[in-house]
């Protein structure tokens, strides 16, 4: 739901308008909790529309299934053909999408929160390319040992110390933060470029879909761990809603309010850069969707409030409808979902550039 908790009012109190109240007794207590009418709508809207997304993803491709027959494959029934193509050849992908989706977008939420900038997205400030960078390095031998999700959670850490240390003292705040991430950025699309120069043709091969963004193929165990993590990103950013709100304030009225600012940017930056790291490592750097997410979510909240779990949801649509168009579009022949949010995404990000009020605080 939308990050605005207000406590429920007392008793004899009017009802807030927007909310609905959900009362309880536990223990011979009065329990209550207001919850925001449409950031609810909103989200139970948006994991409607993914369960339907989902439901296609699984049966559209050369093999066609209607939703029943899908439904009827992931409960092990029906032909035996229908469960080999739902459970063992769509449904890792449509899991991929899904958790890719979510991590990359929940990350934007957050990272354009603590900066109030919505163009301070992981991929804009290199966070991406960096995690690419390591990943590739992990996947062509460059005598690195570590498996390509540790190798993109070390780029993605790598990245955001140096552009912390280039920006100097301004930390996330203002644009040096984020065009020492774009120079970030550079070099590490160019050293995995001059990487992939230098190896064989097949390891070049194999590398290749880390640098476009591809749901192809992708390893249960990256797509099981990154399961884990984002469900854990989740409850702490959920848990920091709260104050995420108020950092949204002028420092002074957030510090006057009792926000520990440095402890908070720490946390927040940390989840980002865990949720990055970890989608990287299984999608490539689709960072587009870190910036169409959340951008999504706000237009449908239309709250204050910071959105993470409508960013989320609106993520995992995106990707997950990118790599369907991506897959039919030209089938046979498939387009890599990076290309597609990147089709998608590029002219939203320069109608952002052209308008200066639209990169205004979140």
């Amino acid at each position: 739901m939308n990050a605005h908790h207000p406590k429920a009012p007392a008793a004899g109190l009017p009802m807030p308008a927007g909310y609905w109240l959900l009362a309880t007794r536990w223990g011979g207590r009065e329990l209550s909790l207001l919850l925001p009418r449409r950031a609810l709508t909103v989200n139970l809207l948006l994991l409607l529309l993914l369960a339907l997304v989902a439901t296609a993803a699984l049966g559209l491709g050369s093999v066609r299934l209607g939703p029943a027959e899908v439904w009827h494959a992931l409960w092990g029934e029906g032909p035996a053909l229908h469960q080999l193509v739902v459970r063992e050849l769509r449904l890792q992908r449509v899991l991929a999408g899904i958790a890719t989706g979510a991590a990359f977008a929940l990350s934007g939420c957050l990272m354009q929160t603590l900066a109030r900038n919505r163009l301070a997205t992981p991929g804009i400030i290199g966070i991406d390319n960096a995690a690419t960078a390591f990943a590739v390095a992990s996947v062509v031998g460059t005598g690195i040992a570590l498996a390509p999700p540790a190798m993109s959670l070390v780029g993605a850490t790598t990245a955001t110390v140096l552009a912390f240390g280039l920006a100097g003292g301004s930390g996330t705040r203002g644009y040096r933060f984020i065009i020492a991430g774009l120079g970030i950025g550079a070099i590490a699309g160019a050293v995995t470029q001059l990487m992939l120069s230098r190896v064989a043709i097949d390891l070049a091969n194999a590398a290749f879909p880390w640098t476009v963004g591809s749901l192809n193929g992708r390893s249960p165990g990256a797509t099981l761990l990154l399961g884990v993590g984002l469900v854990v990103g989740l409850a702490l950013s959920l848990r920091l809603a709260r104050t995420l709100q108020l950092v949204q304030l002028a420092d002074p009225v957030s510090i006057g309010l009792g926000v520990s600012l440095r402890r908070v940017r720490r946390q927040g930056l940390a989840l980002s850069v865990l949720l990055t790291g970890l989608a990287v490592a299984v999608a490539g750097p689709v960072g587009l969707v870190a910036l169409l997410g959340p951008e999504i979510a706000r237009l449908l909240c239309r709250h204050r409030g910071v959105p993470l779990l409508a960013s989320a949801l609106a993520g995992a649509l995106i990707m997950l409808l990118a790599d369907l168009l991506g897959r039919l579009l030209l089938a046979p022949l498939e387009i890599p979902v990076g290309i597609v949010t990147a089709v998608a995404g590029s002219p939203y990000l320069l109608w952002m550039l052209l308008h200066p009020s639209s990169r205004s605080q979140p």
